[in-house]
């Protein structure tokens, strides 16, 4: 008559032949030929367990290598010596360490493998938004100045041909040093500095003052909000005037920034000659975009006619 110990080792090398990688099923195949009611075994503090047992239950370190691979528990406690059994599931549970520790290895690759394409994502994706906000600074900003520049030019072609073009070359000459300016500010990040001084009125102010066709109210506007607030409704106001200017040239426009229920509120309107709007605030993707950066809405209403208005909020 075979040895229990015998018996446990034939189905375990039976189940090492079937599957060899399921710690429950081997605990099945040892309890069964232990005829337990109950058999556990329990791997770097995981247990793996088949049966209820029905009693208490005994346990047993085993051993691989001169070190503890796990621990066998078996119910009830009298189903006898485990000694000789705990010896024969060293190799058995040792393997079972390594495909788990494997596993686990390859889990922590996998996952590290996505925290780095995750970040990699990431800072694609913080580089093209300083790209695009570094292009609207430049559209906002700076455009504001070249179309500036291009009305003095016609102003000083006509000047140049009645002989008085002497005083408007050296403007013009002030305002290419401005916009030069304004070029190696932008594209260094740099904030004009009656914004970052005295907030949007102020900066509002200083950039409009040249131009006598553009009014300016920013009496409600008595608070100083959030950096990126200010500048966001800055560069909306000077694009909307700068279209205003371009595509209205010689109306008026006037300008209302001021503290609205809602927030920052700002308007940017002209007489010109207005237009058919297809969609709702259609060319005009860069005005949303930046309002939208902070939260803010812009909308745009135009008639034939009548003239265009640009409106807008920024909410606390």
């Amino acid at each position: 008559m075979r040895t229990r110990e015998r018996r446990v080792a034939e189905a375990i090398t039976a189940y090492l032949a079937r599957d060899g990688h399921d710690p429950r099923a081997l605990a099945r195949v040892v309890g069964e030929a232990l005829g337990a009611t109950g058999c556990a075994l329990i791997i770097d503090g995981h247990r793996y367990q088949w049966g209820d047992g029905g009693g208490s239950w005994r346990e047993h370190d085993i051993g691989y290598g001169g070190a503890v691979a796990g621990v066998l528990a078996v119910a009830p406690e009298s189903v006898g010596s485990l000694s000789a059994v705990a010896a024969v599931l060293g190799a058995p549970v040792a393997a079972l360490r390594l495909v788990e520790e494997t596993d686990r290895l390859r889990r922590d690759g996998d996952a590290a493998a996505l925290v780095l394409a995750d970040e990699r994502w990431r800072a694609a994706a913080e580089m093209e938004q300083e790209r695009r906000g570094l292009e609207r600074d430049l559209h906002d900003g700076a455009q504001h100045h070249l179309v500036s520049l291009r009305m003095s030019l016609a102003l000083v072609e006509h000047a140049i041909s009645t002989g008085a073009g002497r005083e408007r070359v050296a403007d013009l000459v002030a305002r290419l040093d401005e916009t030069e300016r304004v070029l190696v500010d932008t594209a260094t990040g740099i904030l004009p500095g009656a914004l970052v001084a005295g907030g949007v009125a102020l900066a509002l102010r200083t950039e409009l003052a040249r131009h006598d066709e553009v009014t300016l109210d920013s009496a409600g506007l008595r608070r100083r909000y959030p950096v990126p607030v200010e500048s966001a409704v800055y560069f909306v106001v000077l694009e909307a005037v700068n279209n205003a200017r371009k595509h209205a040239e010689g109306a008026w426009v006037t300008v209302t920034v001021r503290d609205g229920y809602r927030g920052l509120e700002f308007t940017v309107a002209d007489g010109g000659p207005g237009f058919v709007m297809a969609t709702p605030n259609a060319g005009l993707p860069n005005l949303t975009a930046r309002a939208a950066s902070v939260g803010g809405v812009v909308e745009v209403r135009s008639v034939p006619g009548v003239g265009t208005t640009v409106s807008g909020v920024v909410p606390f």
